[in-house]
């Protein structure tokens, strides 16, 4: 079974923010990937590339996509 949990590095612990579905005393083995720290500047400056390189009915595509949100939580069933 796979989990993602996040977790605190302190005193040589790693420490879950919140509780893992496994039993005391299992065995696991972690994958360590650290939270990227971006300044608001940075992210700003990411945010503004999205659309780069897009035509004007491409980028409104997108937007009627992401504005029918609806959309996201449907079920396809066959």
């Amino acid at each position: 079974m796979t989990q993602t949990l996040d977790a605190i590095y302190e005193k040589g612990v790693f420490r879950p923010l919140t509780n893992p579905e496994i039993a005391e005393g299992e065995s696991v083995k972690l994958i360590v990937e650290t939270a990227s720290k971006i300044n608001p500047e940075e992210m700003l400056k990411l945010a503004a590339q999205v659309y780069e390189g897009l035509s004007e009915e491409q980028i409104n595509e997108i937007e009627q996509i992401a504005l029918a949100r609806s959309n996201f939580f449907t079920e396809n069933n066959p």
